[in-house]
């Protein structure tokens, strides 16, 4: 448990760890290895660093888990992935400065799947790869679409994961999309997370920067919990930080995390950064985050995330004076 340093960098190892034991889990190995295989899986699950013991629940969960990867690999052929939009506001004006794309995956037989019960699961193969550039698409083909009716559709941020990061045409593909639907780099933000920002800085840093050439803008997705150096930041092209709703959640009632929070936005504001609170649901958490003129939120506050549709219906409204959220800003 103790860092060690390697060619100056520190290193910190964590162990998961999965038990089952004999006789009362399995009588045999095959079955003592999977039954141990399925805790190790529910250890990493519950954020890792801890050992679980075998539960037979534990065999259902890993089931499930065969079962959705099995589905999702088929959602491209079935058409069965959606990408909504959550709107990011400007606190100082009230107006709709862009949007996040979200995937949202709806199966027949149980509805809308949000991310968090899928995601992990095409992390752990490549088809995170195919539904990152799936979703990357479809929002170019969106805002192509929204321009013909606004000038001016706000900049839409897509999440990005290590695995398209290390992709070595990652940047030839992203270009090509970007080129085929007459989008400009410059109404697209990537979001990317504290965690993956850090894994082989070195190479990250030298993506990111051609990334930025090209002129698209990026983000560090939830801000806080990674804890990265100032240091490490001031390393990157990054143009946003995007607070972590954990942080917002409590602004209202915890001196601790107000504090926190206003120290980010300052932090961000200092480093010439737009920065983002994430997961507003209040008003109460609207009104203090505007009293630190943090500039920009987003949550459930100002609705679901909406369809490609129902977004561009918001910028009309906005065009015309009527965006129902206006009063929240009065």
């Amino acid at each position: 448990a103790r860092d060690f340093h390697v060619e100056r960098r520190e290193i910190v190892i964590t162990a998961s760890i999965g038990i089952a034991a004999c006789p009362d889990d399995a009588d045999n190995v095959i079955d003592l290895i999977r039954n141990a295989d399925a805790a190790l899986y529910h250890a990493k699950k519950s954020g890792g660093n801890v050992h679980c013991y075998y539960k037979p629940e534990m065999n259902e969960a890993a089931v499930e888990r065969l079962m959705t990867k099995s589905k999702l690999k088929r959602s491209f052929e079935r058409d069965e992935l959606l990408v909504h939009y959550q709107p990011k506001y400007n606190l100082e004006t009230g107006e709709v400065f862009g949007a996040e794309a979200l995937v949202r995956w709806e199966l027949p037989e149980r509805g809308v799947i949000l991310p968090a019960n899928f995601i992990p699961i095409a992390e752990e193969t490549n088809l995170i790869i195919e539904i990152g550039e799936w979703v990357l698409d479809k929002v170019c083909e969106d805002f192509r679409y929204w321009q013909r009716s606004v000038s001016s559709p706000g900049r839409v941020s897509v999440n990005l994961s290590l695995k398209q990061l290390r992709q070595r045409n990652f940047i030839q593909r992203i270009s090509a999309i970007m080129r085929g639907y007459e989008v400009s780099p410059t109404s697209l933000e990537l979001e990317i997370t504290e965690t993956t920002l850090m894994e082989d800085s070195d190479r990250t840093v030298k993506l990111l920067d051609e990334l930025y050439a090209l002129g698209l803008h990026l983000a560090i997705d939830d801000f806080g919990p990674g804890y990265s150096s100032l240091s490490a930041l001031q390393q990157f092209p990054i143009s946003t930080l995007k607070i972590d709703k954990s942080f917002v959640r409590h602004v209202s009632t915890s001196a601790d995390d107000a504090t926190l929070v206003g120290t980010i936005v300052q932090m961000g504001q200092n480093m010439n950064m737009d920065v983002v609170a994430e997961g507003v649901e209040t008003e109460e958490q609207l009104n203090f985050l505007q009293s630190i003129n943090c500039t920009y939120a987003q949550g459930l506050l100002f609705g679901d995330p909406m369809s490609s549709d129902n977004y561009l219906e918001l910028l009309l409204a906005q065009k015309e004076g009527t965006n129902q959220h206006r009063a929240l800003f009065a």
